[in-house]
């Protein structure tokens, strides 16, 4: 009896341990923190006199913002989608596998779910990142400095 008592405590104590390791609290963004990242980036882009699509995802890729500006080419609506969630789930710019192709590496363009494009750069907050930013419509150095100025506003994100 006193053994069953004891098997069915550790039983319960390895499960209390275990529940507790298999939850982790993050970071997540949200849609006022990717309105805010989206009107940095279309403030930036409309100093430019950019034509843009820009992106916001959080960090699985799934988007949380889509803005189109005036006069921005319908193509650029998924391609933006597209580079910001590269950013997100690689945790890197989009930009490094467009690197890669450019440098030989065709592989790359197998990747599952990576567009080789300029213009997708992850949003962090003390080195996590908690989403993406994409942007498309003008040249690929142009989107990615719109981008930049997008992602930097999280920069001022408190947990």
């Amino acid at each position: 009896m006193v053994r069953t008592i004891l098997s069915v405590a550790m039983t319960m104590a390895v499960a209390a341990g275990t529940a507790q390791a298999q939850l982790i609290e993050k970071t997540a963004l949200t849609l006022q923190g990717a309105k805010q990242i989206a009107a940095a980036a279309e403030s930036r882009a409309n100093v430019e006199g950019a034509r843009v699509v820009i992106a916001v995802v959080d960090d699985g890729g799934n988007l949380l913002l889509l803005e189109r500006l005036d006069d921005t080419q319908v193509a650029s609506v998924n391609v933006g989608i597209d580079k910001a969630r590269t950013a997100a789930i690689y945790r890197r710019p989009s930009r490094v596998f467009e690197e890669q192709v450019k440098n030989g590496r065709v592989s790359a363009l197998a990747l599952h779910g990576a567009a080789a494009l300029q213009g997708g750069v992850p949003i962090t907050v003390e080195g996590t990142v908690i989403g993406a930013i994409g942007v498309s419509g003008e040249t690929p150095q142009q989107d990615e400095e719109i981008a930049l100025a997008g992602a930097a506003v999280a920069a001022s994100f408190t947990k």
